[in-house]
């Protein structure tokens, strides 16, 4: 017995010293990572949203000052009015096209809005009078084809929508919970949409004409919601922790990579730079991006 003893206990000890190594590297995943505000609080309204990035590198979002306006922000870190909306639209979800137009998801008047980036001229690219709200939108890579999210929070449910490129709307699935955050993968084969209240995110494959197929759940949160969501170059997905103040981020196959703190509760969506070393989030409790140093 004694013998034995002295055998097992250094082995147990090295086994001890190794899960507690790995145990601090996972408490200290994401410590050094440096969360900054970019602008002062409540530059934007608390509705801030659809943090979009064009071609020049300046940053978008919906309710700057106001609410039925859209912001940019200079590479530089300067803001300013882009645009303000038709009388009685309010934005939500934004994405740029390969050829620099801005498409805008309505959710007041229930439209897609599109912008010429040269003129600022703002037309309608789809309405459609049976959505609830579009909420957020993806765009297709591949197709250029538009996906939006289609919450109805009284009920708890939702629709999922997709807009061709002449604006032409289909209804892809009804029925589903709280639609809010989609996003379509950058080889757009996969299109990601979260339910908020049921803490859900499905995934699909995209076909060639842009429908979709072969639903699945990917993962599912036992607290708190979720808003927007990005993907990055390697399929990796980040989701914004609505309420926890969260930045999670997981892989194609659904492992979680990181979590990261934040320093408001209420983030609602996410843009990567192009380089995807940052994540520029919008945070409804404090009317400002913060930056994450990825």
């Amino acid at each position: 017995m004694k013998s034995h003893n002295s055998h097992f206990y250094p082995t147990t000890f090295i086994s001890l010293i190794v899960l507690s190594l790995l145990f601090l590297q996972c408490a200290s995943k994401g410590s050094d990572v440096i969360v900054e505000d970019l602008l002062a609080e409540w530059t934007f309204t608390k509705g801030i949203e659809g943090p979009a990035i064009d071609i020049n590198g300046n940053l978008f979002a919906v309710n700057f000052a106001e609410q039925g306006t859209i912001g940019i922000v200079t590479p530089e870190g300067e803001a300013s009015l882009y645009v303000t909306l038709p009388e009685g639209s309010i934005g939500n979800g934004i994405r740029f096209d390969k050829e620099g137009f801005m498409y805008i998801a309505d959710y007041k008047m229930h439209n897609i809005l599109k912008v010429d980036p040269v003129t600022k001229m703002i037309s309608v690219f789809a309405h459609d009078s049976t959505m609830n709200q579009p909420n957020d939108i993806a765009i297709s890579p591949v197709t250029q084809y538009l996906y939006a999210s289609d919450p109805n929070w009284k009920d708890s449910t939702g629709k999922l929508w997709m807009i061709d490129r002449d604006g032409v709307v289909t209804l892809l699935e009804e029925n589903m919970g709280t639609t809010n955050g989609v996003e379509v993968t950058q080889d757009g084969r996969r299109l990601y949409v979260n339910e908020s209240i049921q803490r859900i995110v499905w995934v699909y494959d995209i076909f060639d004409d842009g429908s979709i197929g072969n639903k699945r759940q990917f993962l599912k949160f036992e607290d708190y919601g979720m808003d927007g969501m990005r993907c990055d170059s390697s399929g990796n997905l980040y989701i914004t922790r609505h309420g926890k103040g969260t930045l999670a981020i997981f892989s194609q196959d659904g492992e979680p990579i990181n979590e990261i703190y934040l320093k408001g509760k209420l983030c609602s969506n996410i843009v990567l730079s192009k380089d995807e070393m940052s994540a520029y989030i919008t945070m409804a409790d404090r009317g400002c991006f913060e930056v994450v140093k990825l």
